[in-house]
């Protein structure tokens, strides 16, 4: 026999175990040793910090949200460059042509008032009879802002007067337990009524008539909106000291505006007239003081039309 098959059958074999190799964990931020190519489609990749869109070829994405992808995107560039484009254009064309439809330019010239200007110009409504110089200053054929003249026609006084006029009378309403909101209401459309009436037909008689004056439908509302301020006056009287205190403030306001309106609207429907000092004679001229004198009639006859229902 062969001894070296005896000592092979002698000696027991051995039996050889696989080798164990430790395999390291990857780390976070590690690749994977098993990968061979990086993994593309994750958030974070191997030595890149950036975003990466699948699919992207490796390119870091400016943004995934939703805003970023459509600012992203060139039609809606341009389509938001096209809308700015004509918002600028339609504001440009509104700017050139609103005072064609809204005069924002005489607007302003009307609401340039201090506080010196109201105090004086309320005097000038309630006491008008020491006052001498009506006429109206210009500077280069233009007239000067209501602030350094008091003659001037503002909007300023007519608009707080009739909507202090409108408190007042919800007051007078509320003291008598006959207040509503629709009571309240028809006060105030009533008295816009009435003074889109009274423009309305001074505007119709001053055509008719063919007065050639520099009186504009603007003058007229500021002229005739100076009533309200007797208004206030003589409704916080009745509701102080009843009807006697109203007739009385009442009648001073309304022999105050009718002074108020003569002096200052013959000045400009007879402005020719009284400019040269000419007496006012012939059948035109006539016509004219008439209608200057029923202008300034009406404004007592209203005055008291619009507030003896709110003293009792």
């Amino acid at each position: 026999m062969n001894p070296a098959g005896l000592a092979a059958a002698g000696t027991p074999r051995q039996r050889k175990w696989p080798s164990k190799r430790r395999v390291p964990v990857s780390q976070p931020g590690m690749a994977d040793p098993h990968q061979l190519f990086d993994d593309t489609s994750s958030a974070h990749s191997r030595g890149y910090g950036a975003q990466r869109v699948p699919g992207g070829l490796g390119y870091p994405a400016a943004s995934t949200s939703p805003q970023g992808a459509f600012l992203a995107d060139p039609v809606s560039n341009m389509a938001m460059a096209y809308g700015s484009s004509l918002a600028a254009q339609g504001k440009e064309l509104v700017n050139k042509n609103i005072d064609r439809f809204i005069p924002v330019t005489k607007l302003k010239y009307y609401f340039a008032v201090d506080t010196m200007y109201v105090g004086k110009k309320l005097g000038l409504l309630v006491f008008p009879y020491l006052h001498q110089d009506w006429e109206v200053q210009y500077q280069q054929d233009t007239p000067v802002a209501p602030r350094f003249d008091v003659n001037a026609p503002d909007l300023y006084i007519p608009a707080m007067a009739f909507i202090t006029y409108v408190l007042v009378a919800g007051l007078a309403l509320g003291t008598q337990d006959r207040f509503s909101p629709d009571l309240l209401g028809l006060q105030a459309s009533s008295a816009l009524a009435w003074l889109t009436l009274e423009v309305l037909a001074i505007l119709l008689s001053l055509y008719l008539v063919t007065v050639n004056t520099d009186l504009s439908t603007i003058d007229l509302v500021a002229f005739l909106g100076y009533k309200y301020v007797g208004m206030i006056g003589g409704v916080l009287m009745g509701l102080l000291f009843g009807k006697i205190g109203y007739y009385l403030v009442l009648g001073w306001c309304c022999v105050s505006i009718f002074v108020f309106m003569i002096r200052t609207l013959r000045l400009k429907i007879l402005a020719e007239a009284a400019a040269e000092g000419i007496p006012v004679r012939g059948a035109r001229n006539q016509l004219r003081m008439y209608l200057t004198m029923a202008v300034a009639a009406v404004q007592p006859l209203l005055m008291y039309w619009l507030t003896f229902h709110l003293v009792r």
